[in-house]
């Protein structure tokens, strides 16, 4: 009997346990929003995962059979913790995260700005020149295409004299 109040105790944190790497996957999900195809990914990995930790608590308390009352207790372990810890533990935690990364961005991006303020100085210089440059190169593309013309014409006037 003791082995299998025991056995109801691993499925309840097993239960807690896949509910709290889903709420880690979640709070990753408004941290760093991304596209539906990636987050198909994140959850086909997920479930591939919850199936190995179920295939291996069946396996390690009792030796591959499935048991309902074990099923039952992983799914009660993560009602409760939906109910009593989820909510608040991925709004804080995420709103803590949000707010320290964009604390970080600001930090960084005052840090990086005299480096932004030069690279803008540098580009606008180069544009300046890269317009004279092109206008310079498209003038010298036009004589160099007239004195090439002018050259193949002098040699088939000296190819049909001879």
């Amino acid at each position: 009997m003791a082995n299998e109040y025991q056995f109801l105790q691993y499925s309840l944190f097993t239960g807690i346990f896949i509910t709290f790497v889903y709420d880690l996957l979640r709070i990753f999900r408004r941290v760093v929003p991304h596209r539906l195809f990636f987050i198909s990914l994140e959850d086909l990995a997920f479930w591939i995962y919850c199936a190995a930790e179920v295939f291996l608590l069946m396996y390690r308390v009792s030796n591959g059979t499935l048991r309902w009352f074990a099923v039952t207790g992983a799914l009660a372990g993560m009602f409760l913790y939906i109910k009593l810890v989820s909510p608040f533990f991925v709004k804080y935690t995420s709103l803590v995260l949000n707010k320290t990364a964009g604390l970080a961005g600001k930090i960084l991006k005052w840090f990086f700005r005299p480096f932004g303020l030069a690279c803008a100085k540098v580009g606008r210089g180069t544009r300046r020149a890269g317009g004279r440059a092109g206008r310079f190169l498209r003038r010298g593309k036009s004589s160099f295409k007239n004195r090439l013309t002018y050259f193949i014409k002098k040699l088939k006037m000296g190819l049909k004299a001879r």
